[in-house]
Order: structure tokens, then sequence, then C-alpha cells
């Protein structure tokens, strides 16, 4: 893949929008996490917590983007980002997090949030890099600040045009399509243009229109009860 190709730009893209539709409420996280402490720590710990959550993000995407070129894995991180992608429509995510009574306390808990709730954002980077680890870089750099600064106009936006969170589920399904469609063991039965792109058009449409279904339904039942 050549840097600033179509390809190249389409996948950093793609990754930009990932992290911001998986990651928009993760500061809203860092602040619960500090808000019991005195006011001039804060800001440290805010600081410090999200470096913290940087690096073992960051670490944990380069190794699942060498992981996934292991033989099989492709299959089954798409398999699993289909998953992911139809939680993304059907789930309310929610911030029940418990503030940290001192520094290192606050710290702590932002770094164990922040990965737990990255899992699903580091498999869909590292599917999206296609085994390019300076996209992944890239994608880190320029997606973390507006994430960690921008966190409460992203989720503002999020309820006001809830098709940011359709678009994200479509990207993340393409994304996972497209990691199986690569798989070696796979390879043959996607040889035909017609196929591979038909195979992926079909779990975008499927993902979106299932978990738009059962929002639906949700709310439905909530209106009713």
């Amino acid at each position: 893949m050549e840097i600033f190709s179509m390809e190249f730009l389409t996948a950093l893209l793609s990754i930009i929008m990932i992290d911001l539709v998986l990651a928009g409420d993760n500061a809203i996280v860092i602040g619960l996490a500090a808000r019991n402490l005195p006011k001039n720590q804060q800001k440290k710990v805010i600081i410090w917590g999200t470096v913290g959550a940087i690096a073992i993000r960051a670490l944990a995407t380069v190794i699942v983007v060498w992981l996934l070129q292991i033989p099989g894995l492709l299959l089954i991180g798409g398999i699993l980002l289909i998953w992911i992608a139809y939680k993304l429509l059907v789930e309310e995510k929610g911030h029940d997090v418990q503030a940290g009574n001192s520094f290192w306390a606050a710290i702590r808990t932002i770094i164990i949030a922040d990965a737990l709730m990255g899992l699903d954002n580091v498999l869909a980077v590292a599917g999206a890099a296609h085994g390019n680890y300076l996209l992944v870089i890239l994608g880190l750099l320029i997606s973390v600040p507006i994430v960690v600064w921008g966190s409460t106009l992203i989720l503002k936006w999020v309820d006001r045009f809830p098709i940011i969170i359709t678009i994200g589920a479509a990207i993340l399904a393409w994304t996972a399509s497209k990691m199986i469609v690569d798989e070696p063991f796979v390879a043959d039965i996607f040889a035909n243009p017609v196929i591979k792109y038909g195979f992926e058009l079909l779990v975008v449409v499927a993902v979106v229109a299932a978990g738009t279904l059962k929002k639906n339904k949700q709310e439905k039942l909530h209106e009713t009860s």
C-alpha cells in the first residue's frame, strides 16, 4: 500500500472514523475517574492517564496487527468485528466508573477502564490498517487529540445525528468483510471480484439492517413498558 494513495487515504479515514465512533466517550470516563480529586490535580491526572491509555492502546494495536498475519486470525477477527458492529447499533454505552481518591488510583482507573473499553477499538483499527503500522500511528495521532478534547462535542453530535452511529457500524462491517476476504484460507472463494465485492456489500447491508431492526424493536418495547 503506497503512502497517500487512494487506498491508504481511505484506510486512514476509516481508522479515524472508527476511533471517533468507538472511543468518543472514553474521555468522559477519564473525567469521571478524576472527579474526586482537587482541581489542581485533575488536569495532571487527565494528561497522564491519557498518555498511559494511549501507550497501552498503541502497543495493543501493533500486537494485534502482527497477530492478524497468522493464518486463520483474519477470518476470526473479521467475524468478531461483525458482532462488534452489530452491538454498536443495538447497545447503549454506560459510564459507570469508580472515581479514584488519589492521584495514582485515578490514573490506574483511567488506564484499566480505557483498556477494557478499547478492545473493540483495537481490533477494528488493526483490521482497517491492513498490516500497515504507519496507518495505526497516524490514526492515533489524528484521532486521540480529537477524542480527548472534543469528546463532549462528539457525544452531542451522536445524540443529535444518530446516523453517525449507523455510518460507524457500516464502516466496521466493511472492515470486517475485507478482513474475511483477505484471509488466505478462503482466498479461492473470493477470487472472483463479483463474489468478493458482493460479499462485502452483503455484510454491510446485513449488519446495518439487523442492528436497525433490533434497535427499533427495543425502542418500541421501551415506549410500551
